[in-house]
Formats: structure tokens, sequence, C-alpha cells
């Protein structure tokens, strides 16, 4: 297959370091034609500005995952701010809000994502939002910014899709609509519209049935779509060609 667009990875995740180069020389043979490289910190926004560089069909996102909020300190929002201007950065990201794990406070986390917020609706770029059992408070600040982007790796509700939607938003989906014991996202593969919807790796993690266990890359969208393509009566082609065109269009990508 072909017309590959990947809307979220972390190809500067130490799982590469032993064959990066290589791998994302060859990708665009096996039919990618697009990756989002996701920031988490200032050096991994760093990073994916340097694979931008080298590789045509590569895009930086850049920002401070919650995981990371602890460690921002006061100058380096405007750092970030800075990176976002680069002809190849498109995002900002990923950010958000994650109340899985205990690891950071959740009044530090929610001021890191709202002061992110305030910057994209400043600089007119997308977010890729990144909420894990936070639902409620991410909802109500982007109900408060209202920036255009994504919500990533979706695990939300029917419902809570159709508040994004209503939003102007996109929600992205990954290898969890493959797993054996998914309900959620396979619900709300059916109810998204085509024109919102984007498929993504969150590459090396979250490999998608059959492929589960192992180190992920943007290669296996293919079995996203095809699972995809099961749920909504379509074609796997259909679903690539539908979200490289959503994803260049949000990402202002010609």
């Amino acid at each position: 297959m072909y017309n590959i667009f990947d809307s979220h990875a972390h190809y500067n995740d130490e799982q590469f370091d032993i064959d990066r180069d290589s791998l994302l020389a060859s990708l665009p043979e096996a039919g990618i034609v697009g990756i989002i490289n996701c920031g988490t910190d200032i050096q991994s926004s760093l990073e994916s500005i340097k694979y931008a560089e080298k590789y045509q069909y590569f895009y930086a996102a850049c920002g401070f995952h919650p995981e990371s909020a602890n460690d921002v300190k006061e100058g380096d929002f405007d750092k970030i701010e800075k990176m976002l201007s680069h002809e190849k950065c498109v995002a900002l990201g990923e950010i958000g809000l994650d109340y899985h794990y205990d690891f950071v406070p959740k009044d530090i986390q929610l001021t890191v994502f709202e002061r992110q917020l305030e910057i994209a609706v400043k600089n007119d770029i997308p977010v890729i939002v990144h909420d894990r059992e936070a639902h409620a408070d991410t909802l109500d600040l982007l109900k408060k910014y209202r920036p255009k982007g994504v919500l990533h790796c979706f695990s939300g509700s029917v419902e809570t899709a159709r508040e994004i939607l209503n939003l102007g938003m996109y929600i992205g989906l990954g290898g969890a609509v493959t797993f054996k014991n998914a309900v959620k996202p396979v619900e709300v593969a059916a109810f998204l519209p085509e024109d919102r919807l984007l498929v993504e790796t969150d590459c090396p993690y979250m490999a998608p049935v059959p492929k589960r266990g192992k180190r992920n890359d943007s290669s296996y969208i293919v079995y996203i779509a095809e699972k995809l393509a099961e749920i909504r009566s379509c074609t796997a082609e259909h679903i690539l060609d539908v979200t490289a065109e959503n994803a260049r269009r949000l990402f202002n990508i010609c």
C-alpha cells in the first residue's frame, strides 16, 4: 500500500537508536508519504526538527508532554514558541493531560497545558493533544481556547468524540482499534466522519495486531487501515487516501 501518513510518531525514542537512519531512509519505499514526529520536551522537540530537516517527508511537532511538566521552566515556553517558526514544524505537541499515573501533580499539568494552548492560539498552529483519563479537564480547556488540532490515540467515548468534533478538531486512531478487547475505539471508528479521521502509530509504542508487543513503526499503519476499512465498510486504500488528505489539511502541508 502507499499514501500512508503517520500523524503521530516518536522516532527520537531510544528504541530506534540501533537503526534510526536506515529505517527512516527506507520508509518511503514502504509507502509512507508523511510523518509527524512529536516532541515531549525541549530535547526531543529539537531532535524532531533535526530529522525533519534531513528527510523531506518528515515533519516536526514541538511541545511539552504532561510527563515532562515538572521540569518545565518559565523560559522554556519561549524556546518552544521559537521552534514553531521553523518551516518544518507543523504543530505544537505532544501536549495535554495524563491522570493515569501520579508522576506530575494535576495543577502543574494543567498550568503547562494551558500555557501551551495560549501559545498555539497566538501562533495559529495546530495542537496534538494527549488525553489519558483526563477527559473532563481536557475538554474544558479545549472549549476555553478552541485551538485547531487533533486528539491523538483517542480513548474516549462516542459522546466525547462528538464534543471534540463540535470544536472543529480531528481524532487520531492507532493500534488500539485492532486489539481484541477494543470496544470504545471501534465504536468511535464507526462514528467518525471521514474528513476528521487521522491514523497514527505512536511508535515505537502501541503496535497493532498482528504485531502487538513488537516495536512499532509507520509501515504498520496498513494493519490499522485494514481494521478501519473493515469497521467502516470501505477499502484500506480509501482509508489511507482520506487520512493523508486530512493530515495535510490540518497541518497545512502542501
